[in-house]
């Protein structure tokens, strides 16, 4: 694909933005042919600026985040982030064509970060890394350690095994309902899978809404599907697509870069033929058959030479990268300062920023051991705007479709006999 007029003049007003630049790179790390990567820097410029990097792979930077470096920056911060090779302003080569697959590694994307380091003339960053992001800060930490002042693991990967870690936990809350506040969900849940009403895809979106909006609203969400109500939740897997799968310009683009998580991380690792099994719905998603191949840095052996204040941060209903393998990496890593939101889901930084600006500042105010006794506080500090306008709006849909006859009663009449 090469870049067309519509994309080009949002590329352009993009880059006249103040504090984006670009930093010549490598296409390749054996070639000559480089490629303009796209950084922004904003806020009062300090000697250990914050770097932040997003999820996906595939997540945007310069404009997807344009409202958190506003929001940073008034609190008192200097960000850097960095627009993922193969991604929005990153995406094309000089000759404005897609990059190629062998430029897309998780390697060449932590180079990049180094080399905008360089640019900068940064010589050591706090790194916040936020789910995929968290296994770059690592790389960073790996490849160039000194180039890190502190560091922040949200939502964090450990390596291509963490698929173990995730299916024993969703089934464990989802599927035998170990824990007070999903054992009155995992019968429904069962008896939805054995209907063949939950299918792979729609099980992660179960997952999703029980991390973001809580046992609450997903159990009214199953109790509408157990009595033939399916148009919220029919509704709520489009907007799901739509929002994570779908190619969306300098926000959220997939395409190129969706394959480094398969062959390097694992995502579409083989299914193990047991109920919620997130293998399956990964594999559905995919773009095309990408298998694993080998991950680039082995972080068991390497997160012990960590030196760096680091704090890992954990959703204590994150079944994407649940809290056993954020206790993995704390134990791992010396020093470090786990901090668990209990009732938060993956992604702090995007789904409860004020807590992830407020555990920021005890990174810089040198302050983190104190964390840990302020989880309470901080799981209490509102979701956004958004995320509570969202969660109100899945409620009062899910009132309205109570009013619709159901289609199958006799469903609910199963699962409350069993």
């Amino acid at each position: 694909m090469t870049m067309n007029a519509k994309r080009r003049r949002a590329h352009d007003k993009l880059a006249a933005l103040p504090g984006v630049r670009p930093v010549r790179r490598p296409v390749r790390p054996d070639g000559e042919d480089e490629f303009d990567l796209y950084y922004v820097r904003t806020g009062r410029k300090s000697a250990h600026p914050l770097v932040v990097i997003p999820g996906g792979p595939g997540a945007a930077s310069v404009a997807l985040y344009r409202g958190f470096r506003r929001r940073a920056v008034a609190s008192g911060l200097d960000v850097i982030m960095i627009e993922h090779r193969g991604v929005g302003m990153s995406r094309h080569d000089d000759g404005g064509a897609d990059l190629p697959q062998d430029a897309l590694t998780i390697d060449q994307a932590v180079e990049d970060i180094s080399a905008v380091l360089d640019d900068a003339s940064v010589d050591k960053a706090v790194i916040y890394g936020t789910s995929y992001g968290t296994y770059l800060a690592a790389g960073l930490g790996v490849r160039h350690p000194d180039r890190v002042h502190a560091m922040v693991l949200d939502s964090a990967l450990l390596s291509a095994r963490d698929i173990d870690a995730v299916r024993e936990a969703t089934r464990r809350l989802l599927w035998e309902g170990d824990h007070p506040e999903t054992a009155g969900l995992a019968p429904k849940v069962r008896q939805l899978v054995g209907d063949e009403v939950l299918t792979p895809a729609s099980e992660q979106l179960a997952v999703a809404v029980y991390g973001f909006a809580g046992p609450a609203v997903l159990r009214r969400q199953l109790d509408l599907l157990l009595t033939g109500r399916k148009l919220l939740w029919w509704g709520m897997s489009q907007a799901a697509k739509f929002v994570f799968e779908r190619k969306a310009p300098y926000h959220n683009e997939p395409d190129l870069v969706g394959r480094i998580g398969y062959r390097e991380l694992n995502y579409g690792a083989v299914p193990d033929g047991k109920p919620l099994d997130p293998a399956l719905a990964f594999r559905e998603f995919a773009a095309d058959t990408t298998e694993f191949e080998a991950e680039p840095y082995d972080l068991e052996i390497e997160m012990p030479k960590f030196s760096w204040p680091t704090v890992v941060i954990s959703g204590g209903r994150d079944l994407i990268t649940p809290p056993a393998v954020a206790q993995r990496i704390a134990s791992l890593i010396p020093d470090a300062v786990l901090v668990t939101l209990a009732t938060a889901g993956h992604s702090i930084i995007d789904f409860r920023e004020r807590a992830a600006l407020e555990i920021i500042s005890a990174v810089y105010d040198g302050a983190v051991t104190g964390l840990p006794s302020r989880a309470a506080k901080l799981d209490s500090t509102p979701s956004g705007l958004g995320v509570r306008l969202l969660v109100w709006g899945i409620g009062a849909a899910a009132m309205l479709e109570r009013a619709v006859p159901a289609a199958v009663p006799r469903t609910v009449a199963r699962v409350t006999a069993s």
